[in-house]
């Protein structure tokens, strides 16, 4: 407990800022984004999945996730002093509030919904990766039990002061392998345990509106400004870089996978210009408080390439129904930027040398741990209910089947 005198107003007014930022990306932003992206018979089942998710996590944060991910216990995982928020305390009387160890000018509470904002993005992101065919009970008992024992341990290993990967040295601002590789592994694997969807390969599944998608972009985008910049914990300079190589290696993602993509196909398209910007964001992430703009710009353009390079030749050769790129972008983009972290990071702003061999480490352990940890779990959820919907409601399409409502 501080004394409230000792809480810095200005960082407090930035991070409630970012965290309503963060909130706003994945609602409606994630859900515009996907639900765009799905053909008609199942746009209600992907923004219902989106919501529910995200509603499902909120309290699995509340209830362990903080707890296991940000209090002293271990290397590997958190204790469960802060189970259930039992030792957040305001005292308006005596004029004092609890406080995180690592970040004590700040209100715990604030700190603590801002990450619930990462938890809850992190763990909606899978969604694209099994939309149309995936049972909406499955979803959720899977995302429950996911943000407690896959994403909260790897929060701990990176960004609690004594996780394991913390220690190493291992870079990762604001959540490249944290969110990105975590989400991205873990949604190939849901895919490939689900099977493709009827018809993969052989019709064409139109998206419903890229207009819909354009939104949700540009709402990932705005929202991305409080993921990064927020990191920083303070309104200060570094917040101000973050913001800064966020928005020049968005557009330079952008525009690298609009360039491979007109000179691959012909053409440049709106998804993909959507697609580069998001890669662009993701590859920038674990590198935002590290970089000088110039390394942003090479991040970015690099990132929009390689993302463009997960999403088709790579999932081509995988053979996996990454139903909307999920490891193709966040997965390739999030391997990708932590890597480049250490190749860009300034050792003036970063304050500690990166190597590439840390990165590397991180990337991996996050990676094979994501991978089977969902495994696990989708396997022992299968012995409780089946994990896809039967090939009719699938047929029919699950806004109907599942939910008895339609989009018109």
């Amino acid at each position: 407990m501080v004394q409230m005198a000792a809480i810095d107003k200005a960082d407090t007014a930035w991070l409630l800022v970012s965290t309503v930022l963060v909130l706003l990306m994945t609602l409606p932003g994630i859900a515009l984004f996907y639900a765009g992206l799905v053909r008609r018979k199942n746009v209600v089942n992907t923004m219902v999945a989106v919501f529910a998710v995200a509603a499902v996590v909120a309290l699995t944060w509340f209830a362990l996730g903080y707890s296991l991910a940000f209090s002293k216990s271990s290397a590997w995982l958190g204790g469960l002093d802060r189970a259930w928020f039992s030792s957040m305390r305001l005292d308006a009387a005596a004029g004092t509030v609890s406080v995180s160890h690592l970040a004590p000018h700040l209100p715990e509470s604030l700190y603590a919904l801002f990450q619930m904002a990462f938890a809850v993005i992190t763990t909606t992101l899978i969604i694209g990766a099994v939309v149309e065919r995936m049972r909406f009970s499955a979803l959720l008992l899977f995302s429950a039990l996911w943000s407690v024992l896959v994403y909260a341990p790897v929060a701990h290993w990176v960004w609690e002061s004594d996780g394991w990967l913390n220690k190493l040295g291992a870079l990762d601002f604001a959540g490249g392998a944290v969110v990105h590789v975590n989400a991205g592994v873990s949604a190939l694997v849901c895919a490939a345990m689900l099977g493709r969807r009827q018809g993969y390969g052989r019709q064409a599944f139109e998206p419903h509106s890229l207009g819909w998608t354009a939104m949700g972009a540009a709402l990932l985008l705005i929202g991305w400004f409080g993921f990064n910049a927020g990191s920083a914990l303070s309104a200060d300079g570094r917040a101000a870089l973050a913001m800064l190589v966020t928005m020049v290696a968005a557009a330079a993602g952008a525009l690298s996978w609009m360039l491979v993509e007109w000179w691959v196909r012909g053409a440049p398209t709106l998804l993909g210009v959507l697609s580069g910007l998001i890669g662009g964001l993701v590859a920038i992430t674990p590198a935002a408080g590290f970089v000088q703009v110039g390394g942003a710009v090479a991040i970015g353009l690099i990132a929009g390439v390689a993302c463009f390079w997960g999403a088709t030749w790579l999932k081509r050769r995988l053979g996996v129904d990454d139903s909307l790129d999920v490891f193709g972008v966040h997965g390739v983009g999030g391997i990708a930027g932590s890597l480049l972290t250490a190749v860009f990071a300034d050792r003036a702003i970063a304050g500690v040398d990166a190597t590439v061999l840390n990165q590397l480490v991180a990337v991996a352990a996050v990676a094979l741990y994501s991978a089977v940890g969902s495994a696990i779990l989708l396997t022992l959820i299968r012995v409780v209910l089946p994990l896809r919907v039967t090939a009719q409601q699938e047929l029919d399409g699950l806004d109907v089947s599942l939910h008895q409502e339609s989009q018109n």
